[in-house]
């Protein structure tokens, strides 16, 4: 359910737009319907479409260099909401280097969010696919930063477990968990053994302000081979740092291949912790 390259479309989530599937960079704008807000926004300047979910979200590029900017757009009477992500933009944005809000707005086709693109390429860039030494290193660095940068005290979001959980617990009575769409580590679980498995969460490590998807594509890395921002940003909230760590590191099993979640972790400066690790796999499996 991590972030892929082009091919089906991923699942789409009610709240966030992690679990999207990555456009092809050629891919041809005229082949979406681009909605009349989106091309409000472009006033004429080139639009692509770089991220869709099957819920109908959408993610345009707009313009080139010093003038390209990102619209989110999600279609009226989805679940997916482009706000949640622009009120923890706002706030984190005084302490990490996250996209800055340019625009909102809702009309009688849907919502969008409109950022500021930041400097770097996508951990997932051809480059950067190439060189996944340093890409899994500016990851895990990267990640530390933004731990260590955002203040627990005073932030306004939760990303905790009861909170999780109880939305998945929700889910699970509606019947919309879907267990032949889980990770294959999970899938020998039936719907009620995950549960439980869930409702014996490990001790927390560490509080932190977690990003709250940082699968590969949402860390920015520059030319010197150093995180430049994070993107993506519609779940953050408090939580213990493995609940991003452990997704983390299963990125790169999708992106670089296998051997590379110990060198994610010693450049967090860390150690494995499997027990950790297992449990925000499937929280994050099991979830929206």
């Amino acid at each position: 359910m991590l972030a892929s390259p082009v091919g089906p479309v991923g699942s789409g989530v009610a709240e966030h737009w992690y679990k999207s599937v990555d456009m092809d960079a050629e891919s041809p704008v005229d082949s979406i319907d681009v909605p009349r807000s989106v091309r409000a926004v472009s006033g004429g300047r080139a639009v692509r479409v770089v991220w869709r979910n099957e819920l109908g979200g959408l993610t345009f590029e707009i313009g080139a260099d010093d003038d390209r900017c990102f619209v989110k757009w999600a279609p009226a009477g989805s679940p997916l909401d482009p706000d949640c992500e622009r009120l923890r933009l706002g706030w984190a944005i005084a302490y990490a280097a996250v996209p800055a809000v340019l625009d909102h707005g809702r009309d009688a086709e849907g919502a969008w969010l409109v950022t500021r693109a930041l400097p770097g390429a996508s951990a997932v860039s051809e480059r950067w696919r190439a060189e996944p030494a340093a890409a899994v290193a500016a990851i895990g660095a990267g990640l530390r930063s933004l731990h260590d940068a955002l203040p627990v005290p005073g932030c306004p979001f939760s990303w905790s477990v009861e909170d999780r959980l109880a939305e998945i617990r929700m889910r699970a009575a509606a019947g919309a968990l879907r267990p032949e769409r889980w990770h294959a580590d999970h899938r020998a679980l039936d719907i009620a053994r995950a549960l439980a498995l869930l409702e014996r969460p490990p001790p927390i490590d560490r509080l932190v302000v977690c990003h709250g998807d940082t699968c590969a594509p949402n860390t920015l890395i520059g030319d010197d081979g150093r995180c430049t921002g994070h993107v993506d940003l519609g779940a953050l909230g408090v939580a213990d740092r493995w609940a991003d760590l452990a997704v983390a590191t299963w990125s790169t099993r999708w992106n670089y291949g296998p051997g590379w979640e110990a060198p994610l972790l010693a450049a967090y400066g860390i150690e494995a912790d499997e027990d950790r690790t297992r449990y925000y796999r499937l929280l994050w499996d099991l979830g929206p």
